[in-house]
């Protein structure tokens, strides 16, 4: 994947394609020209999310409508679901989760955490950056 450009376009929100957990669907329905998605989501996941936030479902990017508890919903538009695999989720289908990955860095960084890295300073300016 490419690295996003200094003239691009920046949108939707930070993902990698990495898994931070996986959930259930417990509710997948029409709802007049829309779509409903509800999910479970563990502890671990449910952390991160927050209403009007992004998580990432099976790698799409969707909205959070609205937390209860463990369960997700986010409110889907005809195009989304046209577009994605989501189309062929049905009740009880397993689904991989991603949250944003900013909220897991501001997390470490308010924990006072500091990055492990063999990259230093000293070690960029020996390498000639």
């Amino acid at each position: 994947m490419r690295s996003l450009q200094r003239n691009g376009r920046l949108g939707g929100h930070f993902v990698s394609g990495h898994i931070d957990g996986t959930g259930k669907i417990v509710r997948w329905e029409r709802a007049g020209p829309d779509y409903v998605l509800q999910i479970t989501a563990p502890p671990e996941v449910m952390r991160y999310l927050v209403f009007k936030g992004s998580v990432a479902v099976d790698g799409i990017s969707l909205t959070v409508a609205k937390i209860e508890g463990t369960k997700v919903t986010a409110a889907i538009i005809p195009h989304t679901v046209k577009m994605t695999n989501l189309k062929s989720l049905k009740l009880g289908d397993p689904i991989n989760l991603e949250v944003d990955m900013v909220a897991k860095y501001v997390e470490k960084m308010m924990r006072g955490e500091s990055a492990s890295s063999a990259i230093t300073l000293e070690r960029l300016v020996r390498e000639g950056f």
